[in-house]
């Protein structure tokens, strides 16, 4: 039986990246010999085993056959003659099929340092094909290394469309696809794993509203871009400048998709984008089981954002309806979430990445002064029900009224 740690850990060890899980590979074992050294067996699909101490998973050495569509679709074989290089072969990127024994020795069959030195996604063999999911996972790593200057190598791209063209990403699950784009999401360069999906063409299948964005015009003194799908881009990026959050990040990505769907006759203005877009970002939400915070938040900045940049102008009573609506009243938080967002819309325009935005200061004040309303005299009064909220809702305008007016606005 020998021992190897395999795939990202050596990866990443060989670049200085911060990494936080070792994948251990075992050759020469059987399912019996690990669980009678105290292994904790959980594989369905083929033998992985939880360390009894560390609680890292240990994978028997295995070959794989495609057997059908998508990354479900094959048969593992597994057997104490699978070589380690037999088993490396099978991986996605020659930067993730280096392994490392016990005395630090890098095995690399596959040219993986090459790669690594000119920093190049690139694929093992002609079966990265048969895996649709690798396309996710090579846009991933795109984003997590882009700033570190790595690209996908033109022939793998190619691969990439093939996999598209022959409609094997229509095949994966959303829950998978949803995994590898929050995961990409939260990476340095989120940006680049959409770019990498738009340049194969999978960006059409996975995330159509997002596609359509592409060639989409606007108005050229608010969006000197202009393309809308190059300024969802820009707004992403520069929302990894204000906040590491995921739900952020995709609430940025989404919030323009009802431009996709303007009339033709009155662009480039978008008017009303905002309510065309909301059952666009459900739809989205509901085909990749989007979590509710994710959901929540996109829905709010796509319906109110243009309130957020006009934020000085609105009356009270729209403020408060605003507060209201994204739940601010109750959680103050989600006032943070949703600025933030806005803000990173108003930078992701070309020429203004540094801009300041008002905005924030104004309504996390003017929300303070909300929050200072008080209906003790009201409850001690016995007023109750339907009265005290119209009530509360009055003094609340009032609040924001004086807020308005102490300002100067």
């Amino acid at each position: 039986m020998q021992i190897y740690l395999v795939g990202g850990a050596v990866r990443d060890s060989l670049i200085n990246y911060p990494s936080s899980e070792n994948d251990w590979v075992v050759v020469g074992a059987t399912p019996e010999q690990m669980t009678d050294l105290g292994y904790k067996p959980v594989g369905q699909d083929f033998p992985v085993f939880i360390h009894p101490k560390t609680g890292e998973e240990y994978a028997l050495a295995r070959t794989e056959r495609k057997s059908g569509h998508g990354y479900k679709g094959f048969e593992f074989y597994t057997s104490t003659e699978v070589s380690l290089e037999e088993d490396l072969i099978r991986r996605d990127l020659t930067i993730n099929a280096m392994a490392q024994d016990d005395e630090g020795h890098i095995i690399d069959p596959f040219d993986g340092q090459k790669d690594l030195a000119h920093k190049l996604l690139r694929h093992v063999s002609e079966a990265f094909t048969e895996d649709p999911l690798r396309v996710l996972r090579v846009a991933r790593f795109a984003a997590r290394y882009a700033h570190l200057g790595f690209t996908v190598a033109p022939e793998t791209m190619e691969l990439m469309k093939s996999i598209v063209a022959k409609g094997e990403m229509e095949f994966l699950v959303a829950e998978r696809v949803w995994k590898e784009t929050s995961r990409a999401l939260a990476e340095q360069s989120p940006q680049v794993f959409f770019e990498v999906l738009k340049a194969c063409n999978a960006l059409e299948v996975l995330l159509p509203e997002v596609d359509a964005l592409f060639g989409v015009p606007q108005r050229a003194d608010y969006h000197p871009e202009i393309d809308t799908g190059i300024h969802t881009l820009m707004a992403l990026k520069a929302a990894t400048k204000l906040t590491d959050c995921e739900a952020i990040r995709f609430a940025v990505l989404v919030h323009d998709v009802g431009k996709a769907i303007t009339p033709e006759d009155v662009l480039p203005s978008h008017s009303g984008h905002e309510k065309r877009g909301l059952p666009l970002v459900k739809a989205i939400c509901d085909r990749l089981t989007v979590p509710n915070k994710h959901r929540q938040l996109a829905m709010s900045v796509t319906e109110f954002h243009l309130h957020c940049h006009r934020a000085l102008e609105l009356k009270p009573a729209t403020l408060l309806k605003l507060f209201q609506s994204i739940g601010a009243i109750r959680s103050p938080d989600k006032l943070i979430d949703f600025i933030t967002c806005c803000e990173a819309d108003i930078k992701g325009r070309a020429g203004f990445e540094d801009a300041a935005y008002p905005s924030k200061d104004y309504l996390l004040a003017a929300l303070e002064a909300v929050s200072q309303v008080d209906i003790s005299d009201l409850v001690d009064q016995g007023v109750s029900g339907a009265e005290i909220g119209k009530q509360l809702n009055q003094r609340q305008i009032q609040h924001l009224t004086e807020f308005k007016t102490n300002n100067g606005i």
